[in-house]
C-alpha cells in the first residue's frame, strides 16, 4: 500500500505542498520590485520560526538602496542572483543577544501570570547555560562538569564554547531563513540563499556587530524567464531517511 494514497484530501496541505515544491533557488530575477507590505509580512512569518529557548538570536538587514545593494552584490562574488535581485536580505545570527533577550522574554511575557519556571529559566538558568565567561573558561568548566554528571544521567551537551554558540545561533537563524523563503514563495516571489560571499566585506558594508555571524545573503524578487538553471532533483530518500 502506498502511504501517500492514504492521505485524505486537504486543501491547506495541497497549497503548502505547492509552495514547497515550487520554491527554487532562483539565479536571475526580473526588475519587478518586491512591495514593502510583502517584505514586512514575510519577515513577520520568518520571526515565527521555532528557535532555541525563544531567544530569537537573529537579525535581518533588508538592502534595497541601489548603491549599497551593488556593493553587497560585489561582496557576494558577483553572483547573478545578487546582481539582479531587487532586494537582498542579509540574515545574521547573533551569539551576544541572549542576555538582553532573556530580559525581554520576561518583560514581554504574553500572559497575565508569569510561571515560576519561566522566571527561573530566564533569570537563573539561561545566564549559566549560555555564558561562556572570559576566554571561554566558564564554558570549559561547564563541559567538564557535564562530562561527570553525564556518566549517570542525560545532560545538555553545550554550548560549551564561543564556537558552539555560533552553531547554536545559526541553527535557529537558519530555521527563520527557511520560513522567510517559503513566505516569499507563498506571496508569488522567489529567493536564492547564498553562502558564496566575502563575510569581511559584508560585515563592513553593513557595520555589523563583532559577534554577528552572516548566516546567508538572501536574494529576493520575481524570477526571470531563465532564472532557474536546471530541473530539480534530490537523492533517493531510502539513502537518507531511516525508520528505526
Amino acid at each position: 500500500m502506498n502511504a501517500k494514497s492514504d492521505i485524505e484530501p486537504n486543501p491547506a496541505l495541497d497549497e503548502f505542498r505547492k509552495v514547497v515544491r515550487s520554491r527554487r533557488s532562483v539565479r536571475r530575477f526580473s526588475d519587478e520590485p518586491v512591495p514593502e507590505h510583502v517584505l514586512d509580512d514575510c519577515l513577520d512569518l520568518a520571526m515565527l520560526a521555532p528557535n532555541s529557548s525563544n531567544l530569537q538570536p537573529w537579525e535581518f538587514f533588508v538592502v534595497r538602496t541601489p548603491d549599497l545593494k551593488a556593493k553587497l552584490a560585489e561582496a557576494c562574488l558577483g553572483q547573478n542572483a545578487a546582481k539582479t535581485a531587487p532586494v537582498l536580505i542579509v540574515v545574521v545570527a547573533r551569539t551576544d543577544t541572549w542576555r538582553q533577550h532573556s530580559r525581554m522574554a520576561l518583560e514581554q511575557w504574553p500572559e497575565e501570570n508569569l510561571p515560576t519556571i519561566v522566571k527561573k529559566y530566564y533569570s537563573k538558568i539561561a545566564p549559566i547555560h549560555y555564558n561562556q565567561g572570559p576566554f571561554g573558561l566558564f564554558g570549559v568548566a561547564k563541559k567538564t562538569a557535564g562530562l561527570f554528571v553525564g556518566l549517570t544521567r542525560p545532560v545538555p551537551r553545550g554550548p560549551y564554547s564561543p564556537n558552539e554558540m555560533k552553531v547554536w545561533a545559526t541553527k535557529s537563524t537558519a530555521l527563520a531563513a527557511e520560513n522567510l523563503m517559503l513566505a516569499l514563495r507563498a506571496h508569488g516571489y522567489d529567493s536564492c540563499p547564498m553562502e558564496g560571499f566575502d563575510e569581511c566585506r559584508v560585515r563592513r558594508l553593513l557595520k555589523l556587530p563583532k559577534k554577528g555571524l552572516v548566516t546567508m545573503v538572501l536574494a529576493a524578487g520575481k524570477r526571470s524567464e531563465k532564472g532557474v538553471y536546471n530541473r530539480q532533483y534530490r537523492f533517493d530518500k531510502d539513502e537518507l531517511v531511516h525508520y528505526l
